[in-house]
């Protein structure tokens, strides 16, 4: 096979994959923009729904049909009476909704009784490793009832990666209500938790806080990024393909001319 052949063909052999490779490239950057039009809109959502004023707890009665799409982060109040004997430690990953937590701790999820008998997993706030132990901050260990404002919160998803939870510890990796509720003999308990805002306690620990939308949004760049290489592969590709093409060019004006073949032969 001839130079100008081979080149010929790699020419037209690599045109699809190129082609296959440009519109993945443009679907990536346009799934980016989508994203950003979606993180856009959760973020505008969540700052209307933490910044509303709070609303009573919903009745013990609603708990079982209630729509976490509609009420997860909602700002509540309610009073409460703490079950400080049975309060549980929950690893605190870092969380773009208190970006005031940095340093490594616990949250402290404490079991609230309400006036009806309902009880509500509340998450009391942050404690640092140092002072995990309740004998440390007894001050904030507060025996009455309470009135509390906080944001409504259901149980983190478990994958794959979560470690598992250590009950013998008093240690868990999920802010999961029903499972801290079934190691601590608690009963039913409701399906979401509170993540308490105000106010804080004498000592300031555990450490409430408001929560607050801090979530990247850094699509518009990934969008740029994989828009970018496309036009890259395009002007890549289209130069190769015109060098080619050039180059078949001067390959046929410089080969002499095929001679004819005799029949007589």
């Amino acid at each position: 096979m001839s130079a100008r052949a081979r080149r010929q063909r790699s020419w037209i052999g690599l045109l699809v994959p190129a082609l296959v490779a440009f519109v993945v490239l443009i679907g990536l950057g346009t799934w980016q923009l989508q994203r950003k039009a979606w993180k856009e809109g959760l973020i505008a959502t969540l700052n209307a729904q933490l910044a509303a004023p709070p609303a009573a707890l919903p009745p013990r009665a609603a708990w079982p049909s209630l729509d976490q799409q509609k009420n997860e982060y909602r700002r509540v109040t309610l009073t409460v009476t703490f079950d400080n004997t049975k309060e549980a430690l929950v690893f605190a990953a870092p969380s773009a909704f208190r970006p005031d937590v940095s340093s490594p701790g616990s949250w402290i999820f404490t079991p609230a009784r309400l006036a009806d008998g309902g009880i509500v997993m509340v998450n009391r706030g942050f404690v640092p490793e140092s002072r995990q132990d309740p004998k440390t901050r007894p001050e904030g260990e507060i025996a009455g009832p309470l009135q509390i404002v906080g944001a409504m919160r259901w149980p983190d998803a478990r994958h794959w990666f979560t470690p598992s939870d250590e009950p013998a510890h008093n240690l868990w990796f999920s802010r999961d209500p029903q499972s801290i509720a079934a190691a601590k003999g608690l009963g039913p308990v409701a399906p979401f938790y509170v993540e308490q805002e105000s106010p804080a306690p004498p000592g300031g620990l555990p450490q409430p806080g408001k929560l607050v939308v801090e979530l990247p949004d850094n699509h518009l760049q990934y969008a740029l990024t994989w828009y970018g290489l496309a036009i890259v592969l395009v002007v890549s590709f289209g130069t190769w393909a015109f060098g080619s093409a050039r180059q078949k060019s001067l390959d046929a004006s410089v080969l002499p001319p095929r001679q004819g073949v005799s029949r007589s032969l």
